[in-house]
């Protein structure tokens, strides 16, 4: 590993062994760094859970939004975007940086997976497949690959971890200082999955579960975060695993996030650091009581990204944040205040490099006819084109290498134009 990264990878390590996370070097050969486009930097948020995109940028302008989302609808205290859409109140600082031209929605946007399974859809999300386990690398660990041919690249994920983004071929070194992922975790996704069609065990387990929350929020008296059992029991669909806090006030937990988020980015901003990384966030499987989970949820997730804005500095003009989820949520909310699996959701673009606009692709609207099965946001944006226009507009990754190398058999998808 190059020998000028030690003093902060020493800093970053201490800060993440106290927030008892892993973090996970990939190990590639040093080479020589030339042009502007090394000094390039991507950074891929993995939202685990199937992120409720219709709370992420509710479209408040659509009028069939307050009809579907019931007690879920955001009315005023939605931060405005422009005459249809809005942004989460928790996300203060994505909605910032896009009046200053330096944040964009995706608002239907979908893998090619269709399944609705935490497992499968993760999979396919991560190694950029057209169809589930059918690689066992990750999509952004061979776009590092396709880029060691022209240029020096190393990458970082933290987490409990290492994703599967960033598995492949390209040899890893982790360090992990913490807890690892708690397997019982993965057991109520499990069950949500198995009983998700069955009339009376589905309902009856949402109802165990939103019982549990509750009991667990009044003894955690919590305000903001979820505590980490709750993150186990709603917050679940995490068969990857990734950043988990643990139970503490709101602020507390802002504090850590923004703290995570400004110490990858000074390891980032090391001259000859790391230009590619993936962070990990778990929790946003809403099933119940969703407006109290994603107040806390998307707070992080919100603090996270603020640390990275303020703590890359001067680098942030060199640099694009794709946050991106397994799938979106049910247009409709069920019986106990939560959402279920669905479809289409919303990705989150970030950075000083990305070009200004609206949206980034169609809105479908939320029109009965328009509902992807008569119950979920339909996609109109594929996840893997998405990707690759970050890669080929913002990296230099040629279409070639996109098509074959990075998202395998997938000509027919376009790189999403314009996005820096």
């Amino acid at each position: 590993m190059n020998a000028s990264f030690q003093p902060s990878r020493r800093g970053l390590l201490a800060t993440a062994a106290g927030f008892g996370l892993s973090l996970q070097l990939l190990a590639v050969p040093a080479m020589a760094a030339d042009g502007e486009l090394n000094k390039k930097k991507v950074i891929v948020v993995i939202c685990r859970g199937g992120m409720d995109g219709l709370s992420v940028a509710p479209p408040i302008g659509d009028a069939d939004y307050h009809g579907l989302r019931r007690e879920l609808a955001f009315n005023d205290t939605a931060l405005p975007l422009d005459g249809t859409f809005a942004l989460h109140p928790q996300l203060t600082t994505v909605h910032a940086l896009a009046k200053a031209g330096e944040a964009r929605i995706v608002p239907a946007v979908a893998t090619p997976d269709r399944a609705r399974s935490h497992f499968e859809a993760q999979d396919v999300l991560e190694t950029g497949a057209a169809g589930v386990y059918s690689t066992t690398s990750g999509w952004l660990n061979r776009a590092v690959e396709t880029l060691l041919a022209h240029r020096k690249v190393d990458a970082i994920s933290i987490g409990p971890t290492a994703p599967l983004l960033l598995r492949g071929k390209v040899q890893t070194a982790s360090w992990s200082p913490g807890r690892g992922v708690d397997a019982e975790a993965r057991l109520p996704s499990l069950l949500q999955d198995l009983y998700r069609n069955d009339p009376l065990l589905g309902p009856a387990l949402a109802r165990g579960l939103a019982t549990e929350t509750m009991a667990k929020e009044a003894t955690a008296g919590l305000t903001g975060a979820p505590p980490a059992g709750m993150m186990g029991m709603v917050g679940g669909g995490n068969p990857a695993g990734g950043v988990r806090p643990g139970a503490g006030g709101a602020q507390a937990g802002r504090e850590a996030a923004r703290t995570l988020g400004e110490s990858l980015a000074g390891f980032m901003r090391e001259p000859g650091g790391p230009t590619v990384a993936a962070i990990s966030l778990d929790g946003f499987d809403s099933h119940a009581n969703q407006a109290g989970l994603l107040n806390g949820r998307l707070a992080y997730l919100d603090a996270v990204l603020d640390g990275v804005h303020t703590g890359l500095g001067p680098e942030w003009k060199n640099t694009v944040v794709v946050v991106a989820t397994e799938f979106g949520r049910t247009a409709r909310t069920n019986g106990t205040a939560g959402t279920d699996h669905g479809t289409g959701s919303t990705a989150l673009l970030l950075g000083g490099a990305l070009k200004p606009g609206g949206i980034v692709g169609d809105w479908p609207t939320l029109k009965q006819n328009a509902l992807f099965e008569n119950r979920d946001v339909a996609p109109t944006v594929d996840m893997r084109g998405l990707f690759k226009g970050v890669l080929a507009e913002h990296m230099g990754v040629d279409r070639a290498a996109l098509d074959t190398a990075v998202f395998p058999s997938s000509a027919a998808v376009k790189p999403v134009a314009g996005l820096v």
